[in-house]
């Protein structure tokens, strides 16, 4: 790819003031639903402080944090490569993104650079344009083909998943969520095929998960959503992530979505300081049929240690009492 044909929003997108906590990331998300196993890439910029970060977690049922996962390493303070833009670039944590075709088709290469016990060799193609939140996010429904060695075992992927993209100051600091005065929210997504998939970001505002963010694709035909809200119906005892979530919304067109989400493995991790989520691999039925996709439990800092703590039973005094609530 030429550089006349590269798109701006695939690339380094210039800060826009000196803010040292001016950010830019590209997460990628893949499975194998059948094993219950998902994957993420997700490296995170700050060209103001001149560092990078890379993580990369693969996990199924069986563990849910990063150190008993099936793999899950991040690497922070590496240094930004000068010289390179996002449309081909290598970390040194292993991570390389090669973008193929503008806003469509990327390469992605991971390889673990300590014991190689991770290689992960994938494509994804998008199944339609990005939908943009804004001027400095977007998120984009795809299918990735490729392949993941966990070790001695490849393992191929052949299955839709998901990828975003945002630019702007975010800092590590807050009681809420990017400063936009909501504990908690919600990143939801299912991918039934080509033509039928779903995606949205809820927050908290008045005690609900309101949808603020999203799109609904059916029978090919694409609208932004207008409104909605995210319910977690269950939550798994013991570690307080969901099991169980529902997402109603109407989209600009007026058609209604409801979908219902079952969550097949989770990971909880902090993806930065002030931003503590579960990741689900979710089984969805919505329109009449399954799609694949995830649920995210997004929360503050703050907000998570009080809310799990007092939920799962351990309150910050003697002898507290608590339950899990949805």
């Amino acid at each position: 790819m030429s550089v006349g044909e590269a798109h701006p929003d695939d690339g380094f997108h210039p800060p826009t003031s000196d803010d040292p906590y001016w950010t830019e990331t590209c997460w990628f998300t893949f499975a194998v639903p059948e094993r219950r196993l998902s994957g993420q890439l997700y490296p995170f910029f700050r060209p103001n402080q001149g560092v990078a970060a890379g993580a990369c977690f693969v996990w199924d049922e069986h563990g849910s944090q990063p150190w008993n996962v099936l793999y899950g390493k991040n690497f922070w303070h590496l240094p930004l490569p000068e010289g390179q833009d996002l449309t081909d670039l290598s970390l040194p944590n292993g991570w390389r993104l090669k973008c193929l075709e503008p806003l469509s088709t990327y390469e992605l290469h991971y390889l673990d650079p300590d014991a190689q016990e991770l290689e992960i060799d994938l494509v994804f193609r998008a199944i339609c344009p990005p939908n943009y939140l804004g001027e400095s996010h977007l998120d984009q429904p795809g299918r990735y083909t490729g392949t993941i060695r966990l070790r001695d075992e490849v393992i191929p992927v052949d299955s839709f998943g998901f990828r975003d993209r945002s630019w702007g100051s975010r800092d590590q600091f807050g009681t809420d969520l990017s400063h936009s005065g909501a504990p908690r929210g919600g990143y939801s997504y299912g991918t039934q095929d080509e033509g039928n998939a779903f995606h949205a970001i809820t927050m908290e505002y008045g005690g609900a998960c309101i949808v603020i963010h999203g799109y609904l694709l059916r029978d090919g035909v694409y609208a932004k959503l207008a409104s909605g809200r995210r319910t977690v119906l269950a939550r798994e005892a013991g570690l307080g992530c969901p099991s169980e979530v529902r997402l109603e919304a109407t989209d600009e067109q007026g058609r209604q979505l409801v979908a219902t989400g079952r969550c097949l493995n989770r990971l909880g991790v902090h993806l930065n300081p002030n931003l503590f989520t579960w990741n689900c691999l979710t089984d969805w039925q919505f329109d009449g049929a399954r799609g694949y996709g995830e649920d995210h439990d997004n929360w503050s800092a703050p907000a998570a240690r009080s809310f799990f703590r007092t939920e799962l039973g351990h309150p910050d005094r003697p002898n507290g009492e608590g339950g899990l609530r949805g």
